[in-house]
């Protein structure tokens, strides 16, 4: 069994190196072309994913959005998926000469108001748009930027991304690397990206309101930003056709109660509400395949 699951981390590996060299061998209007149409092909093909997504946004917003229109969101979930992949895959060789011109800002004053504080900022978002291209062009506008990510399942691959992110200047938070080098960083003045809609037993989470269901939501990056003093901003980077826009929105604050665990809470929710607000915005962007209400919390037995 082991050397089978090799044989297909191995071609996958290869596969997605081959991907990437083609794509950034050829024009962008192709690649981004291309990519759109692999996502295309994707939603016709992956029966089950499809029918996912589709239950997600009906537990989401229920008889709020018809059959047809979630239909049409789930079809540009995929296609938008794949046109922001290939974009991420011509990063290192492509920022600074196609894709940094393409990147408009809206309510940067929110980010610079929160930064030009120096006590760092948690720059939270979700599994919505393009996070990979948001987090580089944020760190080449002038901004310090590190990164929480979680190791991927072949080393391999988990290599060639810390190897993109570095070479665009975003420092690596592994989610093993011990809190005070986040905490160092804060301290330092550095804008910190994580995602806040990840559902895993891996990191420390509690259950938090997310479209009306309770969701188990990672609080680690809430409880090193209130020691720390840092400021939370919600963010985005917004696929709209051959550009992006980096969507930042107002900082989210909280009257502290002398509670910790209770503000940490707090945080967490009015921050998961803040990217609720943005995913409602932009529901073909967020990739509702994403099995977010995956763990439920246990009810205690009578």
């Amino acid at each position: 069994m082991g050397s089978l699951q090799q044989i297909k981390n191995n071609a996958i590996f290869y596969l997605i190196k081959a991907a990437i060299t083609f794509f950034n061998r050829i024009p962008r209007s192709l690649a981004v072309f291309l990519g759109a149409l692999s996502g295309y092909l994707a939603y016709l093909i992956f029966r089950q994913d499809r029918l996912k997504a589709n239950h997600h946004l009906y537990m989401a917003f229920g008889d709020s959005l018809s059959p047809a229109q979630r239909k049409s969101i789930v079809r540009n979930v995929f296609i938008n998926f794949g046109g922001s992949a290939v974009d991420v895959a011509r990063l290192k060789k492509h920022y600074h000469d196609e894709v940094k011109g393409l990147i408009d800002f809206e309510g940067l004053e929110y980010f610079d108001a929160v930064y030009k504080r120096g006590r760092g900022i948690i720059a939270f978002t979700g599994h919505l748009g393009n996070f990979e291209l948001m987090a580089a062009h944020i760190a080449n506008s002038g901004y310090k930027v590190a990164a929480i990510g979680r190791e991927m399942y072949d080393r391999r691959l988990n290599q060639l991304l810390i190897e993109n992110r570095q070479l665009l200047n975003i420092a690596i938070i592994d989610t093993h690397d011990s809190p005070l080098k986040t905490m160092k960083l804060l301290k330092q003045g550095y804008a910190i990206g994580v995602l806040i809609d990840t559902d895993s037993f891996r990191v420390r989470s509690m259950f938090i309101p997310a479209f009306g269901r309770l969701s188990h939501t990672p609080i680690g990056q809430t409880i090193m930003g209130l020691r720390a003093g840092a400021g939370f901003v919600p963010a985005a980077c917004i696929r709209q056709g051959k550009r992006y826009k980096v969507v930042i929105r107002p900082e989210v604050t909280i009257e502290r109660t002398g509670d910790f665990e209770k503000d940490v809470y707090n945080m967490t929710w009015k921050c998961t509400q803040a990217l609720e607000t943005l995913i409602t915005e932009y529901k073909d962007q967020w990739i509702w395949m994403h099995n977010r209400w995956l763990n439920r919390p246990q009810m205690p037995i009578e």
